[in-house]
């Protein structure tokens, strides 16, 4: 990320104009300060508009990872414009839900477009009886179902979905006990299949 001249650019505060007035007509003088001006002026549009550079929305493409680096996000340089703009601002959002199934859920949906299902073979079983059977051993895997989010056209099947964007995110969310598997569906678990008409 640099920032330079801007070839054009107007000072909002030119200095031959703050000169006291013995330099105001001096030719030399002024040449001397819009050189300067022209190599401020970035600077001080800058510092005009800054709240816009921390504005995930507002903020230049290129100013995105520093932007992420602040919030602790990973924002994949190969993901579109957007969606990375998008994981920055909800970055707070993801880090208050990292490790649980509500935070996988969202991450999902908000990188991959999908909805999702997650279970997981961990947990923990008490008994109020003394001498009670064991539970059952778990089973040291993570099962993510995902299925695609439709248009009200119905339009978003399958094929829309980036099987492997949706493994690199639930791998990196599963914990390390944990085997990962993801399952691609066409509807949601538990919905009859959508015939065409």
């Amino acid at each position: 990320m640099t920032r330079a001249a801007v070839p054009g650019l107007p000072s909002r505060y030119p200095i031959g104009e703050l000169l006291p007035a013995l330099y105001a007509d001096d030719d030399l003088a002024q040449r001397f300060t819009a050189g300067l001006d022209t190599v401020l002026a970035p600077v001080l549009s800058t510092l005009d508009n800054l709240p816009a550079y921390v504005d995930p929305a507002l903020a230049p493409a290129d100013f995105l990872p520093w932007l992420a680096s602040w919030v602790g996000v990973e924002a994949d340089p190969a993901w579109p414009v957007e969606l990375r703009r998008a994981v920055v601002a909800h970055a707070v959002d993801l880090h208050r839900w990292r490790g649980t199934r509500r935070g996988l859920v969202e991450r999902l949906r908000l990188v991959c477009g999908v909805h999702a299902e997650v279970r997981d073979g961990g947990g923990a079983t008490w008994s109020a009886e003394p001498g009670a059977a064991l539970p059952p051993p778990p089973t040291g895997e993570l099962l993510v179902r995902v299925w695609p989010v439709r248009g009200p056209d119905g339009a978003g099947g399958v094929d829309a979905v980036d099987v492997h964007r949706v493994v690199e995110v639930a791998t990196a969310s599963c914990p390390a006990h944990l085997t990962c598997r993801v399952e691609v569906l066409p509807d949601p678990p538990g919905e009859p299949e959508q015939t065409g008409g």
